[in-house]
């Protein structure tokens, strides 16, 4: 049994915490809101109000937070920051969704003070880390990653490591970039298709049964038939993904036309009002 502590129980973490708990490791978990770790603390989970005082008590410290700023917070806050509490052999795993550059900024921090780190951000959203189906991405070194590799197959499907430390959080930005373009171009195509008197249905009826549209794309076109948006992948933060995307591309000198044209396409739909509906909400800005 490892000792694990959860920095970050919204929508992901807590789902991370409790398949940890699920799996008889001993979890500490800290949220800036302490009421959302009643049902873990139910569970078994230990409460820390610092995230200090959580790694002091973990071997593996893993963060699942919204953005580099709340990171930043999390891991390097001046009295109260994770690092403060990492000790000489523990691994520190940020699988939150952030800026190359932060990633990289946030491992050497780590590293100076003796610990392990890996980014290990998440494929999936809500219905796969409740199935324990997430898939993880994962930069740094691969005799780290086989040390806790068993831990995240308690809570994910599958590990691919995508190479040094930084590449994984690299390469979750690009399928999340993707993803968005998909859905975006979709809804387009819906709403042109709609104009000319085909139904959404009928529309997906047709391109479900085609090579030209992915699982994922797939997935997506039947929750805007349903007119489904409950939040998975909130447009807000779908958003701030291609905002990273654009960043890590600027750095290296990589064009990136196409991620920007959906990314204003994005900001529009949160300029309507859309910000908090699941990724297949931009659909309203075409039906």
């Amino acid at each position: 049994m490892s000792r694990i502590a959860v920095l970050g129980i919204g929508a992901m973490g807590s789902r991370i915490a409790q398949n940890l708990l699920q799996t008889n490791h001993q979890v500490i978990v800290y949220n800036r809101t302490a009421d959302k770790a009643k049902l873990l603390l139910e569970q078994g989970a230990i409460y820390s109000a610092q995230p200090r005082e959580a790694a002091e008590q973990a071997d593996i410290v893993i963060s699942m937070v919204t953005d580099d700023e709340a990171s930043r917070a999390v891991w390097l806050a001046p009295e109260t920051g994770a690092i403060l509490g990492l000790s000489k052999n523990a691994i520190a795993i940020e699988s939150s969704t952030l800026t190359v550059n932060w990633t990289r900024e946030l491992a050497v921090e780590i590293e100076r003070r003796g610990a392990e780190f890996l980014d290990a951000p998440v494929v999936g959203s809500r219905p796969q880390a409740d199935a324990g189906k997430l898939i993880y991405l994962v930069g740094g070194k691969a005799e780290i990653l086989r040390k806790v590799q068993d831990i995240l197959l308690s809570v994910g499907a599958t590990v691919h490591h995508i190479g040094s430390l930084s590449q994984g959080m690299a390469m979750k930005l690009a399928v999340n970039a993707l993803f968005g373009i998909q859905v975006a171009a979709l809804a387009e195509i819906m709403g042109m298709l709609t104009k000319n008197g085909v139904t959404s249905a009928k529309t997906m009826e047709c391109l479900g049964n085609l090579p030209v549209i992915s699982p994922a794309a797939k997935g997506a076109g039947n929750l805007i038939v349903a007119n489904n948006h409950t939040p998975m992948f909130p447009i807000g933060l779908v958003e701030k993904d291609f905002r990273y995307v654009m960043q890590a591309a600027q750095v290296v000198n990589a064009a990136t036309p196409t991620s920007a044209a959906i990314y204003s396409i994005y900001q529009n739909a949160i300029a309507k009002g859309y910000g908090n509906d699941n990724i297949t909400g931009i659909a309203q800005l075409f039906l």
